[in-house]
């Protein structure tokens, strides 16, 4: 079977090493960029992405990469605790969970397809179109600096992230992403480590909001790196430029008082070398992400808001499923209809999940209820009520302690 792979992101590469751990051999990645820079900045990977990377056996060389936060904790703008659970291994997962830079992780990973399949990834390649054959197979064709190159394969895979030229192929009414009127700011800091130097912690409400976590462990000075994304509701486009730096400066202002006895929120975003402006943006669910033998996965087919840090780990889990019912079906419709069975219902929930702030929902109740603060928060969001917002949107996810510590392996040897 011969597979083509659009996009070399987190998910088009992970999708090229579950396909080739499943037994494929017949694999091109095909990317439109020029080059592969690892661009970006922090990025979680969750234990249901950790435990399929463990099963592909790159687990130690992703691990190298990154911290392992043990604790999530969620605070309001003056820096009140709301609600704390621990992560990883101290939650009860066989799997741990793992803060690292996206840009780092790309790279690794394109390492490991360059090692394991026998076709480099293929640059320069922009996706122009895509033809079904009448003996079922696909045909893609390529803008290049050549001029336009066609490749036939048995299956594509729309990889290309939320902009993706294969979903507009087939949507090509969809328009652009449609904005939530928040805009994000991410960087990179190296500030004093604070808490106990492992905990990813988030403060603020639905208006505004700063998130950090740890890159590394804390040096010998007792500083770290530190990822954060800085968020606030302004007026804005949500087709402003994904990579255009902007002066940390006047984002410090915006938080201006978020001043912690264990963090101090401007100092942090001021001391950033470069800041990133996104606006934050996701794509509608689809009501069906295959047509003959290509289909979509990760952002190209459910780009969601970053909130519960799921979207690079929901694109690895799509890569595994992906390939391991194209290696156990019958026939390539059996495969594409039995991965979208098994992701496309679970991602439109959790895309719905995220667009009401999903975990995040105990920061904006705190904020709704006790604008002002408060002395007991159990007075303001009952313990049982926190529990059950956590619980469920682990269950939404995919990642609740005991189901994905049970769950069959996606793994298929040849």
């Amino acid at each position: 079977m011969k597979i083509i792979i659009i996009g070399a992101g987190i998910g088009g590469l992970a999708a090229a090493l579950s396909l080739h751990d499943a037994g494929f051999r017949d694999i091109t990645v095909y990317e439109r960029s020029s080059r592969i820079r690892g661009l970006g900045v922090g990025i979680n990977l969750l234990p249901h992405a950790l435990r399929e990377l463990s099963e592909l056996g790159v687990a130690d060389d992703i691990a190298a990469l990154g911290v392992a936060p043990t604790t999530l904790s969620y605070f309001t703008r003056r820096g009140q605790p709301i609600w704390s659970e621990p992560r990883g291994l101290a939650a009860g997962y066989r799997w741990p969970q793992l803060s690292v830079h996206r840009g780092r992780l790309q790279l690794t990973l394109r390492d490991l397809v360059e090692e394991r399949l026998v076709e480099p990834i293929r640059l320069g390649h922009r996706l122009i179109g895509i033809a079904s054959n009448a003996d079922g197979t696909e045909t893609a064709r390529f803008a290049t600096a050549d001029g336009d190159h066609e490749v036939t394969a048995d299956v594509i895979v729309g990889a290309d992230g939320i902009h993706s030229a294969s979903r507009a192929l087939r949507y090509p009414d969809e328009g652009s992403p449609p904005w939530s009127g928040l805009t994000l700011w991410r960087g990179v800091t190296r500030i004093p480590a604070f808490l106990d130097g492992r905990t990813m912690i988030m403060a603020g409400d639905g208006d505004q909001k700063f998130v950090a976590y740890p890159l590394a462990e804390p040096s010998p000075d007792g500083r770290m790196q530190v990822n954060f994304i800085a968020e606030r509701r302004m007026p804005g486009s949500g087709d402003a430029d994904w990579n255009r730096a902007v002066d940390p400066s006047p984002i410090a202002e915006m938080f201006r008082g978020w001043t912690f006895d264990w963090l101090d929120i401007p100092v942090a975003i001021d001391a950033a070398d470069e800041i990133l402006e996104y606006p934050m943006v996701d794509r509608d669910p689809l009501p069906r992400w295959s047509f003959g033998g290509t289909t979509l996965l990760g952002d190209a087919a459910h780009a969601m808001y970053p909130n519960g840090s799921n979207g690079g780990s929901q694109a690895i889990i799509d890569a595994r499923t992906l390939a391991f019912h194209l290696a156990t079906a019958d026939t390539v419709e059996q495969a594409l209809t039995r991965y979208e069975e098994a992701r496309r219902p679970a991602m439109t929930a959790l895309l719905a999940g995220t667009r009401a702030t999903g975990p995040e929902r105990v920061m904006q109740l705190a904020a709704e209820r006790a604008p002002e603060g408060f002395d007991d928060i159990d007075d303001v969001i009952p313990l049982e009520e926190r529990e059950r917002i956590a619980a469920d949107y682990k269950t939404a996810a995919g990642f609740l302690p005991e189901a994905l510590n049970e769950r069959p392996s996606l793994s298929v040897r040849a």
